[in-house]
């Protein structure tokens, strides 16, 4: 849990680098990149040839650390969190999407208020969707 935590910056700064490069010299950055996702793909690969060679144990490692979280609800919260924080940015993407779509049909037609009401509601349902998964996830915490 706490190596996805510290991963986030890393994963982030290498996008804002990746960005960078890309703006700065678009054809030699594109080249790093692809040769940069083709170390990250052979690394992939390796480690899944050797945990389906039987070299890493990963089983073992597992139940290791179950044992532990078994009483930790932080990856309870955290999932309840992602969920929110997921769902909450989809809807909005869709309310604006349909909501700016429902604005112009009104405008011309506004006998379609019905109609747009309910698929920008259905576009805000996502969001709700999402809080009770994390409702679910709490109170498994």
């Amino acid at each position: 849990m706490e190596t996805l935590v510290l991963a986030g910056p890393i994963i982030l700064g290498v996008a804002i680098a990746a960005t960078a490069a890309l703006r700065r010299a678009p054809r030699r950055g594109l080249r790093r990149l692809v040769a940069l996702n083709a170390v990250v793909a052979a690394a992939a690969l390796t480690l899944v040839a050797l945990l389906a060679l039987g070299f890493v144990d990963a089983a073992n490692a597992a139940t290791a650390s179950g044992a532990a979280s078994a009483t930790d609800p932080r990856g309870a919260l955290l999932g309840a969190a992602i969920a929110v924080a997921g769902s909450t940015l989809g809807a909005a993407i869709a309310v604006a999407y349909t909501g700016a779509a429902a604005l112009a049909a009104v405008t011309e037609k506004p006998e379609m208020f019905g109609r747009a009401l309910v698929i920008v509601g259905l576009a805000e349902g996502i969001a709700i969707y999402g809080l009770i998964v994390a409702v679910i996830l709490i109170g498994k915490a």
